[in-house]
């Protein structure tokens, strides 16, 4: 016998009353996963491992295996010095690994202080265990400062920023969001102005998701940059793969006990809730506010040009297997990309520096 799933939370109900009736879809993707109380990112369940078992829903790159963290510390020292800053900023910390495998590698004399930016106060929790032989070098806070001398780093935070959906129907493009009925949540498509990007040719109905959210959080970051670097990691494609005419069903994803699902509108607040991410929407973004493109690569290549598998022939077979996951192409090696940023490196002591992490298969050219 299958259980039935659990009802949405009151306050989503109350939500889309007060809209009169209809939520878009970024704003219901907001409430499901950072509503205070009831969305996913606030609750106690633990998100990040590697096996079901540990109750956990996915796992990531630094969970994965240490000799991600290790490798991208590499970058990150490299930006460090080339940019003069102390300072790296994480946001969306996660279980707090990829931090702490970062301070592993870096003294103080390099980086002096670890500032994450987390929402959550349940995962700022276990930040705080998992971090508490590093000090007072590590800092939390919720927001952004005014302005921001750092290397950022980002790993798997973009895919969590709430999406629109757009919707062509009937050579139509509508709008799609959620309204509630006798049987629980819908979608319903309402008719917009809204496009992607780019011309999808042909008639066929559509489905996909553009970024404003995640576009004007780079441009934001930009803007308060005066001095660093942007390392930012995830899953996506550039706006011509996004928007090729064959993928007609979007990328919203749903993430549970290590499994996924394409319904949303079920069990919400328990699951996470991502979509693929538009490069070239991110990186024109980082440029129009000011940043450069330091390059765009698969993390397969980011990875190995930053060294990861030095010295890794003599490693144990578990270890080298966690690792083979990270680079391989049917894993998170091709399907995972890097884009890197630089503030305006006028003032910086290596102007027109090259990040090592893009020195060989930089696909810029793509975006």
């Amino acid at each position: 016998m299958h259980s039935l799933p659990s009802p949405p939370p009151p306050p989503l109900h109350q939500a889309i009353e007060q809209a009169g009736g209809w939520l878009p879809f970024d704003a219901f993707m907001a409430l499901a996963l950072y509503a205070p109380g009831w969305g996913y990112y606030s609750g106690e369940r633990r998100k990040f491992g590697v096996l079901p078992q540990s109750g956990s829903d996915f796992v990531t790159a630094p969970e994965l295996s240490p000799h991600f963290g290790r490798a991208l510390a590499r970058q990150v020292a490299q930006a460090l010095t080339a940019t003069g800053t102390d300072e790296v900023w994480e946001f969306g910390a996660g279980s707090g690994a990829l931090a702490r495998q970062i301070l592993a590698q870096l003294d103080e004399s390099q980086l002096r202080r670890y500032v994450i930016v987390e929402l959550s106060g349940s995962l700022i929790e276990r930040q705080r265990e998992q971090l508490a032989p590093f000090g007072q070098r590590v800092q939390w806070r919720q927001e952004l400062p005014a302005s921001l001398s750092a290397v950022v780093v980002g790993n798997e935070v973009l895919d969590a920023m709430p999406v629109q959906l757009l919707m062509r129907k009937g050579g139509i493009w509508h709008e799609r969001g959620v309204a509630c009925s006798d049987h629980g949540l819908v979608w319903q498509d309402r008719p917009t102005d809204l496009r992607p990007p780019l011309e999808v040719p042909g008639e066929h109905d559509y489905l996909s998701e553009i970024h404003p959210q995640a576009q004007a959080w780079v441009r934001t970051l930009a803007q308060r940059m005066a001095r660093g670097a942007a390392f930012l990691i995830d899953y996506g494609f550039p706006e011509a793969e996004y928007y090729h005419p064959q993928r007609h069903m979007g990328t919203v994803m749903c993430h549970q006990a290590h499994t996924a699902d394409p319904d949303p509108l079920v069990q919400v607040g328990e699951k996470d809730i991502t979509a693929h991410i538009d490069f070239t929407g991110i990186a024109l973004a980082g440029q129009d506010a000011g940043w450069q493109v330091l390059g765009y690569t698969s993390q397969a290549h980011f990875l190995i040009n930053c060294g990861l598998l030095e010295g890794m022939g003599d490693a144990p077979l578990a270890e080298r297997v966690m690792l083979q996951k990270l680079i391989h192409e049917h894993e998170m090696g091709e399907l995972f990309k890097v884009i890197g940023f630089a503030a305006d490196t006028r003032d910086c002591p290596y102007d027109g520096w090259q990040a090592i992490g893009f020195a060989a298969g930089d696909r810029s050219h793509t975006l």
